[in-house]
């Protein structure tokens, strides 16, 4: 029986680039070789793309182990240097010169997680893993997401949306509208990256304007959020048109809260799957990352977080990654692996979902 090849999309034009990289260096080593032939794809930051080659050079790096040992910075400056001097020729877009039946796409953040990569596979009559352009664009926007899980029924953090341009205009009226709405502490983020990047918790008006003007330098969209009290609580789902919710993890932040550097330098944070919950809390979070999942319409796989408030019982809605990390210390793997699904075995559900959505009609 012939492998089915699988072109394995990484790096990007985000700010997650270096942790796609790592996410998609986890995937390669995991992969079944007896059933699927991989073929790297490495996008770097001017959003060339380059197959094999310098791809299957950056997948040979240990990355995370730079950027810990090192840092991000050195990192940067490394991939850059490969990329610009190696003198490989660009692809060009023929994947069926390739024969590539499927894309497992781990492109985190802008240009990967937001539809625009999606839109150009389905152009390319590619399948690929995740979600499709619609419930990508959607879920990528905090503020989106926000108003379609409040139509489900389902709570969402209190808080407010600016414009990057209404900010600039008048940012001390902004300063009072999030100091007499929300107090303080208060969680200021871009509504279009992942990774934590940019969101700061800003404890008193001081700290505003620098929190806000980082958070604007990112994103033209900003959420200024009420700080929930309860435990941060994430669920893994899988899957097309029954999506199944793993059991929940727990995150213990080892700073103010679960900030890049917690997650991905110093690796301070603690994680405990199962969720430290009762019974009836934790089937109530898997139902509602289902229905979350439902309403933005998701397919094959997300991860949604939630706030959960075991003393009131509140669950509410965090937000929701569409391509979550797949990096050694990365939740979403290590919830299915708790729930039964080891790490091969998840990739190769994700592929077959894949091809499974691609012989359905869909948005």
């Amino acid at each position: 029986m012939p492998k089915t090849t699988v072109a394995l999309l990484f790096g990007g034009k985000s700010s997650e680039h270096e942790i796609s990289i790592i996410s998609a260096r986890s995937i390669a080593r995991a992969i079944d070789t007896r059933y699927y032939s991989v073929i790297p794809f490495y996008i770097d930051r001017n959003g060339r793309w380059f197959c094999k080659g310098i791809a299957e050079a950056i997948l040979d790096m240990d990355l995370a182990d730079l950027m810990r040992s090192s840092s991000r910075e050195q990192a940067e400056t490394t991939l850059r240097s490969i990329a610009e001097t190696s003198g490989q020729s660009l692809f060009d877009f023929n994947f069926p010169a390739l024969g590539v039946d499927v894309a497992f796409n781990v492109l985190h953040g802008t240009y990967g997680e937001d539809g625009r990569v999606q839109g150009l596979l389905d152009t390319l009559g590619i399948p690929y893993t995740g979600c499709g352009v619609a419930a990508s664009a959607v879920t990528m926007d905090k503020a989106l997401t926000k108003l379609c899980a409040e139509d489900a029924g389902i709570a969402t953090t209190p808080g407010i949306t600016l414009l990057t341009p209404d900010y600039h205009t008048d940012p001390e009226l902004i300063h009072e509208m999030i100091e007499n709405r929300f107090g303080f502490p208060v969680f200021v983020k871009p509504a279009s990256l992942g990774s934590s990047v940019g969101i700061t918790k800003v404890t008193c008006r001081e700290e505003l304007a620098g929190a806000l003007t980082l958070a604007c330098s990112l994103d033209c969209k900003v959420l200024a959020e009420a700080t929930i009290t309860g435990k941060e609580i994430e669920v893994a789902v899988l899957g097309n048109d029954e999506p199944l919710a793993s059991l929940p993890g727990e995150i213990q932040p080892g700073s103010d809260f679960y900030d890049f550097e917690d997650k991905y330098i110093r690796n301070s944070a603690k994680a405990f799957i199962p969720a430290r919950l009762t019974e009836q809390l934790i089937g109530e979070v898997r139902m509602k990352a289902v229905a979350v999942y439902r309403a933005l319409g998701c397919s094959g796989m997300s991860r949604v977080d939630f706030f959960v408030n075991e003393k009131t019982g509140s669950i509410v809605l965090n937000e929701i990654n569409t391509i979550p990390g797949f990096t050694d210390i990365s939740m979403y793997p290590k919830l299915f692996e708790a729930s039964g699904i080891p790490f091969d075995t998840l990739i190769d559900r994700l592929i077959r979902f894949a091809l499974e959505k691609s012989d359905i009609p869909r948005n």
